[in-house]
């Protein structure tokens, strides 16, 4: 069996904020680098494009609160074609903690709160 997946270990930031010791492992999670970010100050880890909802998902969502729902639905399906890279970063978040960064101004409704509700909601 493998080590349990401790919530306070997948933390999710906006890439505009300071990078922090405590933030472990940092993921970018979105498929375009975050405007204006230079990548010394964003201190991306890792640059998980594959988990990125797909240009068509993204445009078609435009950050309407209205189609967060169906958002995250059609997001799901897409993260259930990459299940091998979401256990990688699963895997990664037993070892320790990770830092999921996304650059979208509404910090309710985006993408890394989706990825990281299935890290933690589908422990295997």
């Amino acid at each position: 069996m493998s080590k349990s997946l401790s919530a306070k270990n997948v933390k999710i930031k906006r890439a505009y904020e300071p990078a922090d010791p405590d933030d472990g492992i940092r993921i970018l999670v979105d498929r375009l680098w975050p405007r204006g970010v230079k990548k010394e100050i964003a201190a991306i880890d890792q640059w998980a494009k594959e988990l990125a909802p797909s240009t068509e998902l993204r445009k078609w969502f435009g950050h309407e609160p209205a189609r967060w729902p169906e958002f995250k639905h059609r997001y799901m399906i897409e993260l259930q074609q990459h299940a091998g890279l979401v256990d990688e970063v699963r895997d990664l978040a037993r070892n320790g903690p990770i830092t999921l960064v996304y650059a979208a101004h509404d910090e309710l409704h985006n993408d890394a709160i989706v990825l990281r509700d299935l890290l933690l909601n589908q422990q295997t």
